[in-house]
């Protein structure tokens, strides 16, 4: 196995409640589920066992709750080669939850509760100045409290860590956040949302993509679901396919690819190489049911790339 760069990881912890379901319900309606299982997730769990799982040498900042599930959370992401000193327990505060509706199609809808989550203050990423400026890259999400995103990029951003941001969920950023950016990662919803353009064409993406270059961003790349991605580095862009296979569940691809994205990059490997890797290992994720659980391993990853040379 190759020798990744230092990455830290900084986002949310959640135990995912899921229910399968033939179709959303309508407001209103009461509808019988055929599968109910509890699974760990929280957007930043699951790109931290992504890039664990891709061989990542990877340093996790969350916190849970001081309940049985934040134990069994950290067992579990321990086991995951994540380092998981940086990971707070909170007195007195319940771990994350996430409320999730599969649809027949693989879709899903998601509710969250933070709990924990909200813990993860700028005092707690200023208690962790040291791991951000001696990493590599900082990988996070929108599911820690933005001034806490904020306070991190900054971190990052003096000591010439490269900051990779995956704006999900979806919400409007300020400049001063985005101008800290080297990387970012958003679907077509996230990209419409931070630039007024409507993603659903290459051209939309190429206009989504400059309006963040426009902010001081060097490298966007916007996921298209089954269409692959938009990758763009400093306006020359281009769109990389996916591959396709059988969605069974789409919950935690985007994290997934995101996690392994980075994995590749740091060690060394060109953007669209990079990208064919996170590529396979979201593909990977969407034939399994769950978020953690669908995480491929690197072996898995490797083996399906070979199949497809």
């Amino acid at each position: 196995m190759k020798t990744a760069g230092k990455l830290v990881v900084l986002g949310s912890i959640n135990a995912d409640h899921i229910l399968n379901l033939d179709a959303f319900p309508t407001p209103g309606e009461t509808v019988t589920g055929h599968r109910y299982q509890v699974a760990f997730g929280g957007k930043g769990a699951n790109q931290a066992v992504a890039a664990g799982r891709s061989g990542a040498n990877i340093a996790f900042i969350a916190c849970t709750g001081d309940d049985d599930t934040g134990e069994r959370v950290r067992q579990q992401l321990e086991s995951d080669n994540i380092d998981i000193a940086p990971v707070s327990v909170v007195d007195g505060e319940s771990t994350g939850v996430a409320l999730i509706f599969v649809n027949g199609e693989g879709e899903n809808v998601i509710g969250i509760h933070a709990g924990a989550n909200a813990a993860l203050i700028p005092e707690r990423v200023a208690a962790q100045h040291a791991l951000i400026a001696g990493a590599d890259a900082l990988l996070m999400q929108l599911e820690s409290p933005v001034e806490s995103v904020l306070a991190a990029a900054k971190i990052a951003h003096e000591n010439h860590t490269t900051v990779v941001l995956n704006p999900a969920p979806a919400r409007v950023l300020s400049d001063e956040l985005l101008a800290l950016v080297d990387i970012i990662t958003p679907n077509e919803t996230e990209a419409e949302k931070l630039t007024g353009v409507r993603v659903e064409n290459d051209e939309d993406a190429a206009r989504a993509a400059k309006a963040l270059h426009d902010k001081g961003i060097h490298t966007v790349i916007i996921t298209l679901g089954s269409r692959g991605v938009w990758a763009s580095v400093e306006g020359e862009g281009r769109r990389i396919p996916g591959f396709k296979v059988k969605a069974v569940d789409t919950i935690a691809a985007g994290d997934t690819f995101n996690g392994a994205l980075v994995t590749a990059l740091l060690e060394g490997e060109q953007l669209d190489d990079a990208i064919r890797f996170a590529h396979a290992a979201a593909a990977i994720a969407v034939t399994r049911p769950g978020a953690q659980p669908s995480v491929p391993w690197r072996n898995e990853i490797d083996e399906f790339l070979s199949q497809q040379r």
